[in-house]
């Protein structure tokens, strides 16, 4: 692991996630600069202290010089955006598979430079766009797939949070500081932290990929640098037209991420925080609430494969990203190269960093429309 010393939040998220199934050990790590924490850290750990690297590019050169059977196969990058890509590239030229947080650079240019790693290596690239774990995420995506609602029409994605309703980057939060700070999360705020999540569930969700869309961004606490607010009206290349909202300022609010999708003939509803149900609806019927778990009716093989226990036993966030892992895992052991089955890799990178761009692009014109950035 590169980054998620003691105080981070997401590398203990990450290091939960990957031990769910036992698919992973935790042999080495470049957990922070500060040589006191990274020591603290590995020791908490049971890492010894010669495999508690003092930077990232130590590790790398390091472990590339352990026999095959001792030396580190995936590494999970959880730093802040800025170190992403130079981190994964080395990674990758060096061998090792990346599972790599998100967004995964902070520029589409920067994301790019990695096509031609993944085309020349044996590796793969997995990105923690965790809500794609969920199994009623793709139980959503099958019945879309399969035609159940008809032509998709209408697609609602929204994502609001709370925590930066104050300045708290001017506290010593220090999560709120990097995310705040351009020099480290790139040119957006709440659109790469947590607005991209709401793009990939609508493209995951809907099988559609967003060709225009007409942005409205703001910031709304005094003195931040970088947007905490937007929202957007969306076109799919199939026809279908859309709403995205991401904001980060919504008072009271925790972790809001839901989508509703309308086709010809029905629709359905998904909500993060009540994960396990998926409403679906019908234009000739009442409405059905499909649930999660093992041996639960109605469900397909995707979303049975990625529930672990009976139906009335609720999972979560960390089952949802361990899901992620697990498939990951299942890659490296059959030889995929590239992008791993399951899970979310390289072109949802590219993405996520193209709507970033065309989220700022559209925002500072004075055009309707704004045409998405090429991710290819």
């Amino acid at each position: 692991m590169i980054g998620g010393g003691q105080g981070a939040f997401i590398g203990a998220v990450h290091r939960h996630a990957a031990g769910l199934d036992g698919h992973y050990e935790l042999v080495c790590g470049a957990f922070s600069r500060n040589p006191e924490n990274n020591l603290e850290t590995a020791e908490s750990l049971s890492i010894s202290a010669d495999r508690a690297y003092h930077s990232w590019q130590a590790l790398i050169e390091q472990e590339s010089k352990l026999p095959e059977e001792q030396r580190v196969q995936v590494l999970a990058v959880v730093t802040p955006n800025h170190l992403h890509v130079e981190v994964t590239k080395a990674a990758l030229e060096a061998g090792i598979h990346v599972f790599c947080e998100k967004p995964l650079a902070i520029s589409l240019g920067e994301a790019k430079t990695l096509k031609s790693v993944l085309q020349e290596k044996p590796v793969l690239l997995g990105l923690a766009h965790t809500y794609i774990g969920y199994p009623m995420v793709w139980q959503a995506r099958h019945m879309v797939a399969n035609g159940e609602l008809g032509k998709i029409r209408k697609v609602f994605v929204e994502y609001p949070q709370g925590w930066l309703s104050e300045g708290i980057e001017l506290q010593d939060n220090k999560q709120a500081g990097w995310r705040t700070d351009p020099s480290k999360s790139g040119g957006s705020g709440c659109m790469g932290d947590i607005g991209t999540h709401a793009l990939n569930m609508a493209e995951f969700v809907s099988g559609d990929k967003v060709t225009k869309l007409c942005a409205d961004m703001h910031i709304h606490v005094e003195g931040r640098r970088l947007d905490d607010d937007g929202a957007a009206l969306l076109r799919f290349e199939n026809g279908a037209s859309g709403v995205l909202m991401a904001s980060q300022v919504c008072a009271g609010e925790e972790n809001g991420l839901k989508i509703r999708v309308y086709g010809e003939k029905g629709g359905l509803e998904w909500m993060q925080m009540n994960p396990n149900s998926l409403l679906v609806r019908s234009l000739s019927g009442p409405m059905v609430t499909l649930r999660a778990g093992g041996g639960m009716p109605g469900l397909c093989d995707e979303a049975n494969e990625r529930c672990r226990i009976p139906g009335g036993h609720p999972e979560g966030y960390l089952e949802a990203m361990g899901n992620l892992y697990t498939f990951f895992a299942k890659a490296v052991r059959s030889g995929q190269t590239g992008k791993a089955e399951g899970v979310p890799g390289l072109e949802d990178g590219l993405r996520g960093n193209a709507f970033i761009e065309t989220m700022l692009a559209s925002t500072a014109s004075d055009a309707k429309w704004t045409d998405f950035f090429d991710a290819e």
